[in-house]
């Protein structure tokens, strides 16, 4: 399986679906379903029985995951989405790392 574009603590643009143009920080991927845990974005209602967190029980809004095919990486200079490179970045003091990058502005994604 390939590297995914998408980290945890990533910000990130929806693409499609009913949370279109939102943003949001990644908060879990999930690797193998190639989906991602977005803040706020894909709220679902989750029917909860009583229990010692909620002894009312009741209903919760909570985060769904969402493909990574929907979601894009904001440009850290521009703030806009962007899609992801990698470069091999020689450094002798650290030693040759893979880097991911936005292919808009070229700048270095964290």
């Amino acid at each position: 399986m390939s590297k995914l574009h998408i980290k945890k603590g990533d910000i990130v643009y929806v693409n499609t679906g009913e949370d279109k143009g939102k943003t949001g920080r990644v908060l879990k991927v999930l690797v193998e379903k190639q989906r991602a845990i977005v803040e706020g974005i894909n709220m679902v209602t989750k029917h909860t029985k009583p229990n010692a967190k909620n002894p009312q029980g009741g209903r919760e809004k909570q985060e769904a995951s969402i493909h990574i095919s929907n979601l894009n990486p904001l440009d850290p200079k521009s703030g806009k989405p962007t899609r992801i490179g990698r470069k091999l970045v020689v450094d002798k003091k650290k030693g040759d790392r893979l880097v991911r990058y936005a292919k808009k502005s070229g700048e270095e994604l964290k």
